[in-house]
This record gives C-alpha cells, sequence and structure tokens, in this order.
C-alpha cells in the first residue's frame, strides 16, 4: 500500500462552506477528475462542504499512473477519508466508476466505526448484479467508438490526437479497476443509499440500478433524470436539487436555494 498523504487526494481547498459543516466528498467517473465537482459547492451553498477527490493518473496526478484496482484505490483511500473527515459528519457521492468505489469505501470506513451518513450512488449498476464486461480488453479502434458512446468525452479531446492519447490509457485503466472488481457478500451496509441515473443510459438501465436497494438495510431512494450516461451535465440543478432533499446531512433549501445554476 502505497503511504498516501491527503493533500493530493484533495485539491481543493474549502472554500464557501460554514465551518464545521458536513462533507460530502465526490468520487469521479472513469476517466473524470476532481474537476468535475468544480462547480458544486457555489451551487449548493455554504451547508455542506463540498470536498472532490482525486484519483491518481489524472490532472493534478498526471504524473501518478492511474490505480487499476478498486479494492487498492480503497486501501490507499481509507486513512486519507478519516483523516479529512475527522469527527464531523460526511456522505459519499459517486458518479460512475465514482459510485462503485464510494460503496467499497462505505464498506471500509463502516469496518473501521466510521460509516458515512448516506451513501448517493449515480449512473452505475451495482455490483451484485452487474454483468461481466471486457471493455478494457478491447482494441483501440472499439474502445474509443465505446467511450465516444457515452457522451461524457468532450469533442475536443476526441478530435485531438494529442489529448487523446493521453487521457484513454487512463480510461482503460478506471475501466480495467471496475471490470475486475470481485463482489463479496459482506451483509448490506447499514448506510441509507440514494440512487440516481438516466432514464436512456445502456450501461446502467434503471431495472438494474433500482438493485442498490438489496445492498442496504437502511433505505434506498430512487431518481431517474432524462438523459443518457452523462445525464448530469445538463441535469445538475435537478440533480442537486435531489441531494438536497435525499442527504439528510443537507439542510432544506432556502428560498434561493443556496445558489441557483
Amino acid at each position: 500500500m502505497a503511504a498516501d498523504g491527503s493533500g493530493a487526494w484533495f485539491p481543493y481547498p474549502a472554500q464557501g462552506a460554514d465551518e464545521g459543516s458536513p462533507l460530502l466528498f465526490c468520487l469521479h467517473h472513469g476517466g473524470g477528475g476532481a474537476s468535475a465537482f468544480r462547480d458544486w459547492q457555489r451551487l449548493l451553498g455554504p451547508g455542506v462542504e463540498i470536498v472532490p477527490v482525486q484519483l491518481p493518473g489524472r490532472e493534478g496526478r498526471l504524473a501518478e499512473p492511474a490505480e487499476r484496482s478498486i479494492t487498492a484505490l480503497t486501501e490507499r483511500l481509507t486513512g486519507p477519508l478519516l483523516e479529512r473527515a475527522g469527527e464531523r459528519p460526511y456522505a459519499f457521492f459517486g458518479h460512475s466508476m465514482g459510485a462503485l468505489l464510494a460503496y467499497d469505501l462505505s464498506h471500509a470506513l463502516g469496518a473501521a466505526g466510521r460509516p458515512p451518513a448516506h451513501l448517493a450512488v449515480s449512473g452505475y449498476v451495482p455490483p451484485h448484479v452487474r454483468p461481466a464486461t471486457s471493455v478494457h480488453t478491447l482494441s483501440e479502434e472499439a474502445f474509443l467508438a465505446h467511450v465516444t458512446g457515452l457522451e461524457g468525452t468532450p469533442a475536443a479531446i476526441l478530435e485531438n490526437p494529442t489529448l487523446l492519447e493521453l487521457v484513454l490509457p487512463v480510461l482503460r485503466d478506471d475501466f480495467a479497476a471496475c471490470e475486475t472488481y470481485a463482489y463479496v457478500d459482506r451483509g448490506p451496509l447499514d448506510v441509507p443509499i440514494a440512487v440516481f441515473a438516466g432514464e436512456s443510459d445502456p450501461s446502467a438501465p434503471s431495472a438494474l440500478t433500482a438493485r442498490w436497494a438489496e445492498l442496504t438495510g437502511a433505505g434506498a431512494s430512487v431518481d431517474v433524470f432524462p438523459g443518457g450516461h452523462f445525464y448530469l451535465q445538463d441535469r445538475l440543478p435537478e440533480l442537486l436539487q435531489a441531494l438536497r432533499t435525499r442527504l439528510a446531512l443537507f439542510p432544506v433549501a432556502s428560498q434561493d436555494g443556496g445558489g441557483t445554476p
């Protein structure tokens, strides 16, 4: 296990949150980075502190190799998360790969006596029913076609060979991390789960995403939004309002919602 300091994992200083407020650790999708959550603090207001998590191999950690194992990421992240949270209540939000990592972390932190108050998962089928896939083993052409079909990679990257050369290996490593994850039945979490999905997401059909409820003994909710795998890019205001409602950590939104998109 690498001896990771907390600074690399949490690249953004706390800004705009009340002192001592609950924390929402945000885990990005495969191929993404912590910058995916750069606007969330402003939009959600001061009642909760948004803490984007930066995985190795991207953005400010580009010089590091990406981690090809969710289990290894959990082992490396558990200590920094405990240090960052301190005694404050916290929750997870994870989209796609981030949802799987947030789930695994919830078990690990629960075993350490510091479970999250809530787990929010988005755009991912629960690991106990997720079909086996091998996207990370596809040829370069087929892999690029799959990534393009998800409609989450900006055209400026897809059309630039130099940028693609940087991004595609990280994406492949992230797919490998998810596709080699071995689900182990550790019993239900004692943590409520909020499930979010795009109604036309081919990788996370709503009939399967609803089965996250089977992995908790503390209740689950499901919200489905118009859009595909990256529905949250177009539906961010609606998603954040649903988070305010679903996560008990969040204060009831004021009339102005603490900032509107």
